[in-house]
């Protein structure tokens, strides 16, 4: 079954956004200016937005459902940003408002889980998907030039596959399978938390086979593996959200090395309450040597060391979520309550100060790189 993408009138693009709040596409495009990707809610509706490392908007897309986060094409200037699962819905466009955007649908027996990433050579999109009537997850493949028809899929290697990402070769898809059973009939009623097997899957891309899976220890089988980051050596660092019992307190960040076990980093006992059992989101500084884990719940992003796992600090940011490399040893983060903000282990700076009267970021943060 396929699906083919379908213009959005250029009118309803900017029609929530206004002119005064498009920069022109020459300053979206200036030199050494970091763009970032994210999601927000404001007055009611939803909005894709493209900032800079100051949080001023440069892009505003209005779009039909709450997003999630982005695959992104850097070299062509291009991304998808994808619905919040389960998603229905996703859009490509253009980061410097040309041209005009490009619905994308999956088939009417899957939807997407919010997260996708793009070939190097920007010919073919891989989204995470749910065969909800099959019970397992897939990562559907969609033809690019053919204005991103879905040409075919491949097991996923597991239940729920959440984030992935592509290794340096260009070839191996590291996917998260979360192991949490949901059917949108049941919205996001989860459905086989008993028996819920999370896993990392590594799968080379060109033939769909698995080339490596791993899972968590047995009594770690209701940590759910969500979110994933690499860092400078290509290790994968994963981030996880508990579907057990409130009161317990498994650690919830940890990393994978090919041909090991993964590894697990508590942090502090008093670091791993404040998470409150919740991972949303995470990222690798700039430099390839720092990770930072969000928490909305605990209100706070806390950072790791990439060769070690020694837990580096933490800094407070209510309902952040949020996070991308900004610099070396530092990331920007985002709030639902409207903050933008500066962050390393040592310190914070309030770029965006929060304010209930602002657009409201939503999930992930990305940058366009």
């Amino acid at each position: 079954m396929r699906s083919r993408g379908a213009l959005i009138d250029r009118r309803t693009f900017l029609a929530l956004a206004g002119a005064a709040s498009l920069a022109p596409p020459s300053a979206a495009a200036e030199k050494d200016t970091l763009l970032f990707l994210g999601a927000r809610l404001n007055k009611g509706g939803f909005e894709v937005v493209v900032v800079d490392e100051r949080g001023r908007d440069r892009l505003v897309l209005p779009v039909e459902a709450r997003g999630h986060s982005f695959a992104i094409d850097a070299p062509r200037r291009r991304a998808v940003a994808f619905g919040r699962s389960p998603g229905r819905y996703a859009v490509t466009f253009n980061v410097d408002g040309c041209g005009d955007p490009l619905a994308i649908a999956p088939p009417g027996n899957r939807h997407f889980f919010g997260h996708g990433v793009f070939t190097p050579d920007g010919r073919l999109m891989l989204s995470t998907e749910n065969d909800f009537n099959g019970a397992r997850g897939v990562i559907g493949i969609y033809d690019v030039q053919a204005g991103f028809e879905r040409i075919g899929e491949f097991a996923s290697g597991g239940v729920e596959p959440h984030e992935a990402v592509l290794s340096r070769d260009g070839r191996t898809l590291c996917i998260a399978n979360g192991g949490i059973l949901t059917h949108p009939d049941y919205e996001r009623l989860k459905l086989n938390l008993d028996t819920m097997k999370p896993t990392l899957a590594y799968i080379d891309i060109a033939t769909g086979e698995i080339v490596e899976q791993v899972s968590l220890a047995p009594e770690l089988h209701q940590l759910s593996i969500r979110h994933l980051a690499t860092d400078r050596t290509g290790t994968v660092w994963f981030g996880c959200q508990h579907q057990g019992q409130a009161t317990e307190r498994p650690p919830l960040v940890g990393r994978h090395r090919r041909g090991r076990e993964p590894e697990l980093f508590p942090g502090p006992s008093d670091a791993l309450r404040a998470f409150d059992n919740y991972v949303g989101s995470m990222s690798v500084d700039a430099s390839g040597d720092i990770v930072a884990t969000s928490s909305p719940r605990g209100g706070l992003v806390a950072f790791w060391d990439c060769a070690t796992g020694r837990f580096l600090g933490q800094q407070a940011i209510p309902d952040g979520c949020g996070v991308a490399p900004l610099g070396s040893g530092k990331v920007l983060a985002t709030s639902g309550r409207g903050a933008v903000a500066s962050m390393s282990p040592a310190a914070e700076v309030m770029l965006v100060e929060p304010d209930q009267s602002k657009p409201a970021w939503d999930n992930h943060l990305r940058v366009f790189v």
